[in-house]
């Protein structure tokens, strides 16, 4: 698996392509200029340390067009889609959402292309959210050329879990289906497309954030999600080149995510990692509260890291004491080299 990691960087499809500093022979030949490394004893060490004493970036002052993807990972931080909202004859809450699914051809790295599979055209879709007890109705049609469905993490009947040969079964190129279920329980969830091969499904990027808030709400914070996923590539299966949370590799580190001091921030966290068994949140210079799937007020355990396996999630919840940078990523240094890793800024 990381063989084919490497040979896919210093074969060139990302060396002379996306540009990433990687190791001294993944550095282009051309007179475009590389991650510069900082700091006192930075001269000479670019080879030794991969990009550099700071860590790979992409080319220096090379990005992808968001303009061009049409999503914007900053946005998607603290994007929460409410659906529209009404009653039903008897006075309860009900919440609908319109979703399609459609293939983009999606920047990932400096130009890498990645044909994607999406959710209302970006990768991860919208990030659906509702209170415990409202009726939900999603309508989804498939503007794809693949066959798909929405199967959400949670309880509802066997009609509505969004899984071929049950209910309404596989949507079909052109059709579209209603998903009605109640929103229980509380909680951090997840939808995905159900329809195999499961695995190049989600890989290629079917899924999204799904929040059911409690009847009590939490107390206000600052809200963020961030999804944890990778990008196959090479599509052979045998793990990811690149790996992201939001949708960009690095996009963190070129934009830092602006939190105020003292102020609660509530993260909801989702690992939705295709391809390899595990994936990590590793916090810089702090710890947070952990509350596993989000079902209980009081949390599991007082840490700085945490380790999730596919379709596991966690909100985490913290207070900087400090202003300043604080750096997160993945707590496995391949998956951080490649993308999964970013900075808290924090402000007064």
């Amino acid at each position: 698996m990381a063989a084919t990691r490497r040979r896919f960087l210093l074969g060139g499809a990302l060396a002379g392509t996306a540009g990433l500093a990687l190791g001294a022979r993944a550095l282009p030949a051309s007179s475009e200029e590389p991650v510069t490394p900082a700091g006192p004893h930075a001269g000479g060490h670019a080879g030794g340390h991969g990009g550099g004493v700071n860590g790979p970036m992409f080319r220096q002052g090379s990005t992808v067009d968001h303009r061009a993807n049409g999503f914007y990972p900053s946005e998607v931080l603290r994007d929460f889609d409410y659906g529209r909202v009404s009653r039903t004859d008897r006075g309860r809450p009900l919440r609908e959402w319109e979703i399609f699914a459609s293939d983009e051809d999606v920047e990932v790295a400096p130009g890498v292309r990645f044909p994607a599979w999406t959710f209302n055209a970006r990768v991860p879709g919208p990030t659906l959210r509702c209170q415990q007890g409202d009726l939900l109705r999603v309508r989804f049609t498939n503007g794809s050329a693949h066959p798909h469905t929405m199967h959400f993490h949670g309880i509802h009947p066997a009609e509505m879990d969004g899984v071929p040969n049950i209910g309404p079964g596989v949507i079909e190129p052109g059709h579209s289906v209603v998903y009605e279920f109640d929103a229980q329980p509380f909680g951090l969830h997840l939808y995905h497309c159900h329809v195999g091969p499961l695995a190049e499904h989600i890989a290629r990027g079917m899924y999204g954030t799904f929040i059911v808030d409690p009847p009590q709400p939490r107390p206000p914070a600052d809200e963020l999600v961030m999804v944890m996923h990778g990008y196959n590539t090479t599509f052979d299966g045998q793990g990811n080149q690149l790996y992201a949370v939001n949708g960009i590799p690095f996009h963190y580190m070129h934009e830092p995510i602006r939190v105020r001091r003292g102020e609660l921030v509530r993260i909801y966290l989702v690992n939705i990692l295709e391809y390899d068994p595990i994936n990590s949140f590793h916090l810089h210079g702090n710890f947070f509260d952990y509350y596993p799937t989000g079902t209980r007020l009081e949390p599991s355990e007082y840490t700085d890291t945490v380790v999730q396996a596919q379709g596991q999630r966690g909100i985490c919840e913290l207070r900087f004491p400090h202003t300043g940078k604080f750096m997160f990523h993945a707590h496995k240094t391949e998956f951080a080299e490649l993308g999964w890793m970013g900075f808290f800024e924090v402000t007064e």
